[in-house]
């Protein structure tokens, strides 16, 4: 039977000693009716009711005899291979406490810190020796090593002696194990100085012997006690006392109270069920009964030793959290939609200098995958529950009431939303979990090349109306319409089969989305000031569509990615793929009136260094004015027109500015294949996208209407804004805003002279620039979602 303290591992966790043998009784490891108790079998106290028998006189006369001869010859082997290895062992350094770090795990949080995943091999996070509290220590002195703080050295040299004994007469094999011992063993096992200290071999005893008087000598009791407690295994998936006490009791270890510590102490021993031997441990949700008298054990033992009074002995079990399946302990969140964002937070990481994207041996880092799984980190992320739940609940196909629920099985949805004023990413919604694909950002397949992209129809027109804004283009200026095939080239510009005339001016084509104007005003801008002004709101990638490059807008001046890989002035109306994410940080800089705050997720992160939390890196944030405000706001003043045209006004007028967009599904259909919402209110910017989980195919609805932006995306936005902006202030935009550019600066053709008006009859509306115009008469069509980049 093990002497109190020998602990006993859970199956599928490295031991933490050895496993109890049979159910303990009330009187605690050697108590009355146990193994070695003076009841049980070989006891000293008992002859198993044989006494009067001959044949049994005899045959203990005969082990008497053996005894005698087997004792010296075990004596003598015992201390010869004690000198030889005290010898060597002796002449080893013993490594400090302080550099043994074990693997902790990392947990990563929403703003509100709740956990959004956990990381690692074990749910550990060290805690300070001034953090746990004086009579836990004691009363896991009680439970596992009573001579523990009195002892002279951390090695129980009596019972080696007597476990060698008495293993080597054939009485119960005996560990005799301190608390140092266990530390000892705990702590080194597999230093590349020390070997395998966890065999089942004296030669393993004696050096783990070694270990634990060099220890004893050089580290006082609260030291080694503070480390052993925080490298066992508790049950529960919990190593280490502070993770114990939050999965025991829900709290923090320095907020336990004795009661509630007496049960930790007393889990030690066997925290999980023995299937070998039947035992089922000491976790109170489990065995009760034994629980209890181990419980009774401690808290005995504590008034004993004189550090409890027999007043203070709590006498009621404390209540106990039942252990929770559902709960994020360990390597759990990654499969679930916040899954995506720890993709993110190792790349913050890395820019943080705290670990390397891949493993660098030159740096002398660790790769970010591995410093998550076990550096023992706390990383809070800008996600809010409210938003993230949002996102989820409106965009994810298995939620019942979302807007994909119910839909064809090759949909798939995509919502971020990021704070304008500061880049925080506050939901981000790519898929069903973090081990899958992205479809808000990138993706590395199995060649290793970079994909995630979407081609942004005419929500892109946000940044080429911002660059002819910028260049000098005027909202009231006039542009030709009229669908025509560029010259040399069997590229057809239309404008979704509507055929608005050679005289719209460039407000009238943001609202209803014609293609043809918008190209014209790029090709008279250049291609490249629309690329650059999209890289400048926050667009970091296009893919090149002709070869599905990943091109990264900061690698060379916008001069050299046009007309190849980006061909003239179909750019301006969103053909090349860009991500989700890259598209609400563009929005959310026109928002912030022009001032551009990259998106992020993390904004601190801290490392647990022997117990204590210490901050290691964080956001730094970096407002950049990169598009001029008059511009900005010159962008805002169309488009906050545009919820009224799309149909997609939020909840109690609240302000917004919003643009819808498709992309044809192929040149030689005139299904979508892409289609997005991107908008924002002075706090808020998001950006939809809805498309193809899998092979290409027509967007359509459940009853074969085709997919534009004001359908599914719309409804998206404008669901999730309605809920992330509930209860928050309706705040305005700009208002005297004064427009700015030439009116003269279109190609459009002088408009014939109005019809005169027969008395009687409605008057026609013939000014394309006056909005009651827009809404009444050239409205329709605009969800009718075929052609190359519209609504």
């Amino acid at each position: 039977m093990p002497a109190p303290g020998a602990g006993g591992g859970a199956a599928g966790h490295a031991p933490v000693g050895r496993a109890v043998v049979s159910p303990v009784s009330p009187g605690g490891p050697n108590g009355p009716g146990g193994p070695g108790g003076p009841t049980g079998p070989r006891g000293r106290g008992g002859k198993g009711g044989n006494g009067d028998d001959p044949r049994a006189l005899a045959k203990a006369k005969r082990r008497k005899r053996i005894n005698w001869i087997v004792i010296p010859i075990a004596v003598f082997v015992l201390l010869a291979g004690l000198g030889v290895v005290t010898f060597t062992w002796y002449s080893t350094k013993v490594p400090t406490p302080e550099s043994i770090i074990p693997p902790s795990a990392t947990t990563i949080l929403a703003k509100d810190n709740s956990v959004i995943a956990k990381l690692g091999s074990a749910n550990r996070e060290l805690v300070a020796a001034n953090k746990i509290p004086d009579f836990l220590q004691k009363e896991v002195a009680s439970a596992e090593d009573r001579g523990f703080f009195s002892r002279d050295g951390g090695v129980d040299y009596a019972g080696i002696v007597r476990a060698a004994l008495n293993n080597a007469t054939g009485g119960d094999k005996q560990g005799a194990s301190t608390i140092t011992q266990q530390y000892a063993r705990k702590a080194y096992d597999g230093q590349q100085a020390y070997g395998n200290l966890t065999a089942d071999s004296y030669g393993r005893k004696v050096k783990e012997a070694v270990l634990a008087s060099k220890l004893a000598k050089e580290f006082d009791a609260t030291t080694i006690m503070s480390r052993y407690l925080n490298i066992i295994y508790f049950g529960r998936g919990a190593w280490g006392i502070q993770a114990a006490a939050r999965a025991y009791f829900g709290k923090d270890v320095d907020k336990l109270n004795v009661a509630e510590g007496a049960v930790l102490a007393g889990v030690i021993k066997q925290p999980d069920p023995d299937a070998v031997t039947g035992h089922k441990g000491f976790d109170p949700a489990i065995n009760l009964k034994d629980a209890t008298d181990r419980w009774n054990y401690v808290l005995d033992g504590m008034v004993e030793q004189g550090w409890l009074t027999p007043a203070d002995r709590p006498t009621a079990y404390p209540a106990f959290k039942k252990p929770d399946d559902k709960a994020c302990t360990i390597d759990c969140g990654i499969n679930t939609p916040q899954g995506n964002v720890v993709n993110y937070v190792k790349e913050e990481m890395a820019d943080m200098k705290l670990c390397d994207l891949t493993k660098n041996p030159a740096s002398g880092k660790q790769s970010c995958s591995e410093a998550l799984q076990n550096g023992g980190y706390r990383i809070k992320t800008t996600i809010d529950p409210k938003m993230q739940a949002a996102a989820v609940a409106v965009a994810q196909r298995a939620k019942k009431g979302s807007v994909i629920n119910g839909q064809p099985a090759n949909l798939q949805a995509a919502v971020v939303a990021i704070e304008p004023k500061t880049g925080r990413v506050l939901a981000y919604y790519g898929g069903d979990n973090g081990t899958g694909t992205d479809y808000a950002g990138k993706n590395v397949d199995a060649a290793g090349n970079i994909t995630g992209g979407h081609p942004p129809g005419s929500t892109f027109k946000v940044y080429t109306l911002a660059a002819g804004l910028n260049a000098g283009v005027s909202l009231d200026s006039h542009w030709k319409g009229k669908p025509f095939t560029i010259e040399g080239t069997e590229i057809h510009v239309q404008n979704a089969g509507r055929d608005p005339g050679n005289n719209v001016s460039l407000r009238t084509a943001t609202l209803q989305s014609y293609n043809v104007p918008f190209y014209y005003m790029t090709m008279k801008i250049g291609t490249d000031k629309v690329i650059d002004m999209a890289h400048r709101a926050g667009i970091s990638t296009m893919w090149a569509t002709d070869h599905q490059e990943a091109v990264n807008l900061a690698s060379k001046p916008a001069s050299e990615l046009t007309p190849s890989p980006f061909f003239s002035g179909i750019t301006g109306y969103g053909q090349y793929p860009i991500t989700v994410i890259d598209h609400a940080n563009g929005v959310a800089t026109m928002a912030d009136r022009g001032i551009y705050n990259k998106a992020h997720f993390v904004t601190s992160v801290s490392q647990n260094q022997q117990g204590q939390w210490v901050t290691v890196g964080g956001e730094k944030l970096d407002p950049r004015q990169t598009i001029s405000q008059e511009v900005a706001d010159n962008v805002g003043l169309v488009l906050r027109d545009y919820p009224e045209v799309a149909h997609h006004v939020l909840a109690d007028g609240r302000p917004a500015a919003e643009k819808t967009g498709t992309w044809e599904l192929n040149s030689k259909s005139s299904d979508n294949g892409d289609a997005w919402m991107v908008g924002y209110t002075p706090q808020l910017a998001t950006a939809v996208w809805v498309g193809n989980k899998g092979d290409a195919k027509a967007l359509l609805t459940k009853d074969g209407t085709k997919i534009s932006g004001s359908g599914l995306p719309g409804e998206i936005f404008e669901r999730f804004m309605n809920k992330a902006l509930d209860g928050k202030p309706k705040e305005p935009f700009p208002s005297g805003v004064q427009k700015i550019g030439d009116p003269n600066a279109g190609n459009g053709e002088t408009p014939p002279p109005p019809p005169p008006v027969i008395p009687g009859q409605q008057p026609t509306c013939t000014d394309p620039n006056d909005l009651l115009c827009v809404l009444q008469g050239q409205n329709q069509g605009q969800n009718q979602g075929h052609g190359q980049g519209h609504n």
